[in-house]
């Protein structure tokens, strides 16, 4: 679809289907996009949610958003497409029915696989008229992610883009081959990715946060009107982390867990207790370094090796994170033992 902006008059909003294929009843499958263009020139700005079909919180941030009266004056266009992923959000699930991850297909291709030509529509129909984007994700499934904005950093107008979201990290992400942030950026466009909450669920605070944030972009880069009395908008509120980890569970086990997504932590603190399920074992899971909790389990349950936190950093390099990691068991862990 070649969407021609300039067709369409200043104020009005237009709900487009772009057709993306057909079930095996020859059912049609329509990428749903709403543009608004404001009564004013100025930038465009696309928003986009549910590229893993199951990350359902970004579809409700971005209804939310057009109820929202700064709108009413909005300078440049806005485009969305609150469900990418259509054939995954259908039925429940992350990927699309061949098992792609669509976040590693882009830019795509006219020709290639399903993933290949969705992700080419995306580009073709949103990205490629657009001046700055933002991607809406959640945690995975049994997952739940702090509030937390991933970008590459050292691109200054995308770092702007992120200090002003105000988000209590924002975590230095390079690009992902694949990924909607990295085919966008080699269009030109500085991209986003916020993340929160859990999947297939809606969370009331990760949900305002998100409207907050992208209006928040929105006034700074004069899209809309600015608040009257805080103009400058977040910026130095957030951490800035510059690489992250995960600790994962070193035995199999029932997991008490003593830190909570937020949670500061120094070097050494006990993050949760794995123990047998009639407690006459455990083992402690601490940290080999300081940092902040941005990402956890939700599940009460662990194999040996499964995720369990996920900890920002903000002043260690890459390599001396995952050197501390490789000595972990010699430094940190406990191990099994009995309680008594």
């Amino acid at each position: 679809m070649n969407l021609d902006l300039q067709l369409l008059k200043p104020g009005a909003v237009r709900n487009l289907k772009v057709n993306v294929g057909r079930l095996y009843d020859f059912t049609d499958i329509n990428l749903n996009i709403r543009v608004l263009r404001g009564k004013s020139e100025g930038p465009t700005l696309f928003v986009t949610a549910a590229i893993h079909g199951d990350e359902i919180n970004g579809i409700e941030i971005i209804r939310r958003l057009f109820q929202q009266k700064e709108l009413k004056k909005l300078k440049g266009t806005l485009i969305t497409v609150p469900i990418v992923n259509i054939y995954g959000f259908n039925t429940r699930s992350r990927y699309l029915p061949d098992r792609r991850d669509l976040n590693r297909c882009f830019p795509g291709s006219p020709n290639g696989s399903l993933a290949a030509r969705l992700a080419d529509t995306i580009m073709k129909s949103v990205v490629e008229h657009s001046t700055y984007g933002i991607d809406l994700h959640t945690g995975a499934v049994h997952r739940s992610n702090l509030p937390q904005v991933r970008a590459q950093l050292d691109d200054p107008k995308t770092m702007e883009l992120a200090q002003h979201f105000g988000v209590p990290v924002i975590l230095n992400s390079n690009y992902r081959d694949g990924s909607l942030r990295q085919a966008a950026a080699e269009k030109g466009v500085p991209t986003l990715l916020f993340e929160g909450g859990e999947a297939l669920r809606f969370d009331e605070k990760i949900i305002r946060i998100g409207v907050r944030g992208i209006l928040s972009v929105m006034k700074n880069t004069g899209m809309i009107e600015p608040d009257k009395k805080n103009k400058a908008t977040n910026i130095g509120d957030s951490y800035v982390a510059k690489n992250s980890f995960w600790m994962r569970a070193s035995e199999s086990g029932v997991v008490k867990k003593i830190k909570k997504l937020g949670a500061h932590v120094q070097q050494g603190d006990l993050l949760a207790m794995i123990a047998s399920p009639y407690g006459n074992s455990r083992v402690a899971l601490r940290t080999p370094h300081a940092g902040i909790v941005i990402g956890s389990s939700q599940l009460p349950l662990v194999n040996r090796g499964d995720a369990l936190y996920h900890v920002a950093t903000f002043d260690e390099n890459v390599d001396d994170v995952w050197e501390t990691l490789e000595s972990y068991e010699d430094g940190f862990q406990e191990g099994y033992r009995p309680i008594f």
